[in-house]
Order: C-alpha cells, then structure tokens, then sequence
C-alpha cells in the first residue's frame, strides 16, 4: 500500500467523524476489511448528496455535476475537474465539511480505485443511480410535495434504497456464505434503506419544508382533506395526522424487512449485525418519538438523546447472536407504530 493510499485511508476516517454522527458510530463495528469499503461509498454517496443539498443551484447545473462526478468514479475524468469546478460553484451556504470533502474528491477516489473490480463495480453504480435519480427529483421539488406513494418509493430507492443494494455487494464479497442469500438480501436491502430514509424524511419534514422542499405524498394527505403544501411547522391538520400515521406504519413495515436482512447475516459476524442493528434500533426510537409528538415542529424536538443510543448499543452487544431475542425485542419495540389500518395503504 502506498504512502498516498494511506493518507487518503486515514483522512477518510477522520472525515466520516465530521459529516455523520451515525455511520462514525457504525462503520467501525464492522470487520477491518470492510470499514475501508463502507467507509468511502458513504463519503461517495455524501459528494453526491452535496450536489443535490446545495439552496441555491438550479436543477440543471446539479445534474451536470452529477453527471461529472460519476465520469470520475468511473475513471473518465480526473478529479480535478470536478473538485476545482464544483467548489467554486458551491453556495457559501454550504457546511465547511461538504467544501473540505468536494475538494478531498481526489483522496476519495483514489481509495476507490484500490479495491476490487467487482467493490469499484457496485460503489459506481450506487452514484449513477443516486446522482441521476436526485437530479431528477430536484427538478420538480417544492413545498407540494411528491405526488403520491409509488413516487415516494422512487425517490427513497434513488437515495437510499441503492445504497442498501450497494452495501449488499459488498457484504456479499466480504462473507461468502452470503452468496446463496444475495437475491433475497437485495429486496430486503431495498426495503431497508426504504425505512431508514423514511425515517429522515418523517423526522425532517419541517426542516426540509423550511428549505421550500417537502417529499410527503400529496395525494395521500390530499385523501383526508389536507393540502400538503398549506402546512405550517406544528400542524395539527387531523388529515396530516392521519396521513401521518399512516406513513409511520409503512415506514414500521419496512424497518421490519431490515430486521429480516440483518438476521440473514450469519450470528458469528456481529460487527456486521451490529453495523445494521445500530440504524435499525436508533429508526424506530426516532419514529417512535414521533409518533408521540405528531405535532412537532422541527426535527430537534424528535431526535433521540445520546442516552437512547448508548442503550441501542448496550443492548444490540448483549443479543446481537440471538435471533430470538432480537426478533422479541423489536416486535415490542415496533407494535406502537403499527396501527394504521391496511386499507388505507392501498
């Protein structure tokens, strides 16, 4: 390994501390062989949410970056073409970390470009899908809102759902005996980055709104008499209630398909279990805060304490080897959420 690979190496670990609280918590429970792997498909997939978080570009110059920074994951472009370029058109609004990170693109690739054929294969095709997907969604967000369910689906597939399919890959080349479970695992993926985005969304919903953006299903709210995009931060519309509850049990529904990947992860890789407990148990707290709260009015309110945390990881040590308890503890867990008549997911 060369003296550049691990300088790229060790500001990778010491970046992720910086852009997020969770995968700083999860991805060093991973094995070492994997950590390297993760690690940069999430700093991959944080470049790419960069471009698509920034206020005040338009649309079409978001999805000419994007288009820019996938021609340099695949090795078509050098990076500094898109590092130079995309910095200077970076709105001042933007965190210090996401400028530091757009101009670190070069470390980041390099450490792309170190791993396997089929690793470089699948964290490609992850940017692809997510860049072009946001891009797409970027072009008609608003305050109305996604226009209903299927298109919620989308948009939680182009943005999460793929990095589950990403994570998979990788998981897969890691643990061969996961080999014979990949196609299942890959559906299950897709409904586990489906719940963990929900979750964001849900918990964010009043942010985002604050930013002009809302990726609530209009046609659902629109069902019981509420316009999505006429809301205020604290709404106690019954209609975005109900809509409301019905979005927690759909979100309930898919963590519990994450709960069935996890446990496809044979019991003796625990850092692996762990890596996926951690953001399944901390997803359900935090629907469960909201469904507590309906009418809160900023995503503070809802975001659990870092006690809550400490006892995610206290418990996920003590059963992370035991399916049964595992499957007791989030039934339990999860039963609060799980109301909304099935009806009215239809």
């Amino acid at each position: 390994m060369s003296v550049a690979l691990d300088q790229a190496l060790a500001w990778q670990q010491q970046h992720l501390q910086l852009v997020s609280r969770t995968f700083a918590l999860t991805i060093p429970q991973l094995p070492e062989a994997l950590r390297a792997t993760v690690g940069n498909g999430y700093l991959l997939c944080r470049i790419a949410d960069t471009i698509e978080d920034d206020p005040v570009m338009l649309w079409k110059e978001k999805a000419h970056w994007q288009e820019i920074f996938l021609q340099v994951v695949e090795g078509r472009t050098v990076p500094a073409v898109f590092a130079e370029g995309f910095a200077a058109a970076m709105s001042g609004e933007m965190p210090a970390a996401e400028l530091d990170l757009v101009r670190h693109t070069a470390d980041v690739v390099q450490i792309t470009h170190s791993f396997s054929p089929a690793e470089q294969a699948a964290l490609a095709r992850c940017v692809r899908i997510m860049g072009a997907g946001m891009a797409e969604f970027q072009q008609h967000a608003s305050r109305q809102g996604l226009a209903d369910i299927p298109a919620l689906d989308r948009y939680c597939y182009v943005v999460a759902g793929v990095v589950g399919e990403m994570l998979t890959s990788l998981f897969v080349e890691y643990e061969p005996r996961l080999r014979s479970r990949e196609a299942e695992m890959q559906k299950l993926a897709v409904s586990f980055g489906q719940g963990l985005q929900m979750t964001n969304i849900l918990k964010d919903i009043w942010d985002d709104w604050a930013r002009g953006v809302s990726w609530m299903p209009a046609s659902l709210f629109a069902r019981y008499g509420c316009d999505i995009a006429s809301l205020q931060p604290g709404s106690q519309d019954p209609g975005f209630q109900e809509g409301l509850e019905i979005l927690l049990d759909i979100a309930a529904k898919h963590l519990e398909n994450a709960l069935h990947y996890t446990l496809m992860i044979p019991a003796a890789q625990t850092g692996m279990r762990d890596f996926c407990l951690w953001a399944l148990a901390m997803a359900v707290l935090t629907l469960r805060r909201i469904a507590e709260n309906p009418t809160f009015a900023a995503g503070a309110e809802v975001k659990i304490s870092r006690n809550s945390v400490q006892w995610v990881v206290l418990l996920s040590k003590l059963m992370h080897r035991s399916d049964a308890l595992l499957l007791a503890s989030f039934r339990a867990a999860i039963k609060p959420l799980r109301c909304a008549p099935l009806a009215a997911q239809a």
